[in-house]
């Protein structure tokens, strides 16, 4: 009876599971379906499934094969430059922060640390448009706007105490006797951690890594108002205005939103076993 209801729940759950994958994964391929035809193609009825005719005009015009885009190559090209570098440097500063932030918290005994944790913790709760105000008064008074630095301090505040909680957890599950062991042989709680917590770590230190990259790159609110020219817009911001355009063709914007999605997908698929173990070993001990 138990293997027959077993049997039962499992084919029972197949069905929920791909219309879960098809309702994620539909409008993805719609749109690399419409980047893979021509206007004419993509606007008429009834719509077709399959790109026909079959052409890559558009991202040949994204990579300015083409000379006709080139003007929207540049602005592309130069936004994935943008976004590559605003997620990699708040993903190394968030990181740096977190290490330290979250091995204080598990180890050290400190006044209030429980009330201080669940504050910095709380902080998930809030919206993202209810610090937008202040963080751009912030980073406007510090001239910060429209600038690197500006947007990876932006992204490093909200995605610090993520981190720090995956962190926390893991840090938590790594036996203490072997830190209390290296104290007595002399080294500093900065050595210990640098030469024996961060190498034991290593999981959960790359799946935040990864997640604060992959948070990073599809921001599109803080950089759409921090950031107002080409110098510092990412890739989200100029798909965006893009959209606006209307002499960019909508098969041109499905192209630029396709290749703008493949960075954190690709991502995903290939670092997703290191992403769950990272997230998953802290909490058995």
């Amino acid at each position: 009876m138990k293997l027959l209801r077993s049997a039962g729940q499992r084919i029972g759950n197949k069905p929920a599971i791909a219309l879960v994958i098809l309702w994620s994964l539909f409008p993805l391929y719609w749109a690399a379906k419409t980047s893979l035809t021509t206007l004419a193609s993509a606007e008429g009825r009834p719509p077709k499934y399959i790109p026909a005719p079959f052409t890559i005009s558009n991202y040949k015009a994204l990579f300015g094969i083409q000379s006709s885009g080139a003007d929207i190559a540049y602005q592309f090209g130069r936004s994935l430059v943008n976004s590559t570098v605003e997620s990699g440097g708040a993903m190394i500063l968030t990181i740096l922060i977190a290490v330290t932030s979250a091995y204080a918290f598990a180890r050290l005994h400190m006044r209030f640390k429980g009330v201080i944790f669940a504050s910095v913790i709380g902080t998930l709760l809030l919206p993202a448009y209810a610090t937008l105000i202040p963080v751009y008064r912030m980073m406007s008074g510090w001239g910060l706007v429209n600038t690197y630095f500006g947007v990876i301090l932006a992204y490093t505040a909200g995605f610090v105490p993520l981190a720090m909680w995956i962190l926390y957890t893991y840090f938590q599950s790594i036996p203490a006797e072997i830190e209390e062991a290296a104290a007595v042989d002399g080294a500093s709680a900065l050595r210990t951690l640098i030469r024996i917590v961060i190498p034991l770590s290593a999981p959960g230190i790359a799946s935040a890594a990864i997640i604060t990259f992959m948070l990073g790159w599809t921001q599109f609110l803080f950089p759409l108002v921090l950031t107002s020219d080409l110098s510092s817009q990412p890739v989200t911001v100029i798909v965006a205005a893009l959209n606006g355009q209307r002499v960019v063709p909508f098969t041109l914007l499905m192209g630029a939103a396709a290749l703008a999605a493949a960075p954190p997908g690709i991502f995903a698929l290939i670092m997703n076993r290191r992403i769950v173990q990272g997230l998953t070993a802290g909490g058995v001990k």
